[in-house]
């Protein structure tokens, strides 16, 4: 199918590009005099906008579109996640980012050279770079899926492509030559983007359903199919399988440390924490991205239950009967959203609701691209370099951050296309992998950190040992890795939050294995007292 664009549509394309090419200007005038003021904005940037840009990079199209999924066949539960976060949050501010202000790191792995050696930085760096290529790949794949059925009206293989190099070259546009600052500012214009498009999908739906707004809470908290309460926030209820990641005992253990991952140990969040004037500063952007996102999820829910009364219940939108709803495009299972924007969207709105998903997309991969540059030049270049006895200028190294942006962006999309490829012409879910790449990944940095920060144990040994460990531990517990060894064991059904404490856990005991050298000892100290 291929959707008709009105010139109402076709002015806010307008606008929004006006505006992303208006940063892009804006930014690329003062050009960055070192890697502290492409990577760090100088550490100056303003607390609001780092808390939008943490807030930003912490949705992408994905929650978006499958935001919505999560109200219509569930409920209000994944909003309670946020516990985890606010706990989560106040580890990070404790323990974490005075630490990273105090060694003045521009990644967070620059803390585990100071603890374990120059190998740990690097090895806690490839680490990330590995699960961000999957992670952020299959999330541009994702975005340029639902680009593809809206601007193109199909997801064929040029289609796709094309909608990757269209979301990608956009990124990498605007925030190539002003590095961090335009990322973070992008950043903001994304978000209200994102968010004005969900408000304006909400307006429409309540004035599309006839029933007012009381009798659509009612039908809520008594859905017709016997199901609970729809806006249930709580569940108490103790269950370690999947159907239970979030209930509220998984919301403060496996939360917690995803999102002391997220904060504290992934370069693509806690960059833009880092650019603040201090830790103090940091502080209060990461509460207040934590803060700004329990609205944000909600506005996105609450478009999922408005789509549940519009395409359940026909009694409320005085139908004899609920029309059949197939979320199928070309062979492609689609979201509920998607479903409504390709065939119930109101004209006028196509065009915001389409920039909306750009937006969330752009978001997501700009902050991969100048996080994932960071640490290829802080952290793997840097060192090289250095080791050659050159003297290099600070200039030296910016223009070597853009180039590094540049093949992270070309990684990213290559990572976009494959998942198209694989997912299509394999039965190897590699989409269903490289979304969840991240966990395996976080396992064993948190077995890292904590070893670090709570012990006096751990060597550059048991630091990859670690690392590799927990993500195999994780990966190991994956459905599609349990059913490839035996079928009984596709019965086994962890939640990914659990899956998180097991490897976490595990990893931590790997890494508390080695023994520091004294020199690595002796080094720290001096690092202490310094």
């Amino acid at each position: 199918m291929n959707i008709q664009y009105t010139w109402l549509d076709w002015g806010v394309f307008g606008l929004y590009f006006m505006v992303l090419a208006f940063i892009g200007w804006y930014f690329n005038q003062t050009k960055s005099r070192n890697t502290n003021d492409y990577f760090l904005g100088g550490n100056s940037m303003p607390i609001w906008v780092v808390a939008i840009s943490v807030l930003a990079t912490s949705q992408s199209a994905a929650t978006f579109l499958g935001g919505p999924d999560q109200g219509y066949q569930g409920n209000m539960t994944y909003l309670a996640t946020n516990i985890g976060a606010l706990l989560a949050v106040f580890f990070v501010a404790i323990y974490l980012i005075p630490k990273f202000y105090q060694y003045k790191v521009s990644t967070v792995y620059e803390f585990l050279e100071v603890k374990f050696g120059e190998s740990a930085k690097k090895q806690s760096g490839y680490m990330y770079l590995f699960g961000r290529v999957f992670a952020s790949g299959a999330r541009l794949y994702l975005a340029a899926i639902a680009v593809a059925m809206i601007l193109f009206g199909n997801i064929s293989a040029q289609s796709v492509v094309f909608a990757i190099v269209i979301l990608t070259a956009l990124g990498l546009a605007y925030s190539v030559i002003g590095g961090i600052r335009s990322v973070i500012y992008s950043d903001a214009i994304q978000c209200f983007v994102y968010i004005s498009a969900a408000l304006c999908v909400i307006y429409f739906l309540l004035d599309a359903i006839p029933a007012d707004f009381s009798q659509i809470i009612t039908a809520l908290q008594e859905p017709s199919n016997g199901q609970v309460s729809k806006l249930t926030i709580l569940n108490f209820n103790l269950d370690f399988s999947s159907a239970g990641v979030f209930s509220f005992w998984s919301s403060i253990t496996g939360f917690v440390l995803l999102n002391i991952a997220a904060f504290g140990l992934d370069q693509d969040m806690t960059q833009r924490i880092l650019t603040c004037k201090n830790a103090k500063d940091g502080v209060k952007a990461m509460i207040w991205s934590v803060v700004l996102v329990i609205p944000v999820m909600a506005i996105f829910i609450f478009i999922g239950l408005l789509l549940y009364i519009f395409y359940q219940r026909p009694d409320l939108m005085q139908l004899s009967d609920s029309n059949e709803i197939i979320q199928n495009f070309d062979g492609e299972k689609i979201t509920i959203f998607m479903y409504y924007i390709l065939n119930e969207i109101p004209s006028g709105v196509k065009g915001l609701v389409t920039v909306g998903v750009i937006a969330a997309a752009l978001s997501t991969l700009n902050s991969g691209l100048n996080s994932m540059s960071s640490v290829i030049i802080q952290d793997i270049y840097r060192p090289y370099i250095k080791k050659s006895n050159k003297q290099y200028s600070d200039r030296h190294f910016v223009i070597a951050g853009q180039f590094g942006m540049i093949i992270s962006a070309l990684f990213l999309a290559s990572m976009a296309i494959l998942c198209f490829y694989w997912q299509r012409y394999t039965q190897m879910p590699l989409l269903a992998f490289a979304l969840s790449v991240m966990v395996f990944s976080y396992s064993g940095l948190l077995g890292v950190y904590f070893t670090a920060l709570f012990t006096n144990r751990g060597s550059k040994h048991s630091v990859l040992a670690s690392l590799v460990g927990g993500a195999l531990i994780t990966f190991s517990m994956q459905p599609y890795v349990l059913n490839s060894l035996h079928p009984a064991f596709a019965e086994v059904n962890i939640g990914f939050s659990w899956q998180l404490c097991i490897g976490t856990f595990c990893a931590f005991i790997i890494c508390c294995l080695g023994k520091q050298s004294k020199k690595v000892q002796t080094e720290f100290n001096k690092a202490i007292n310094a």
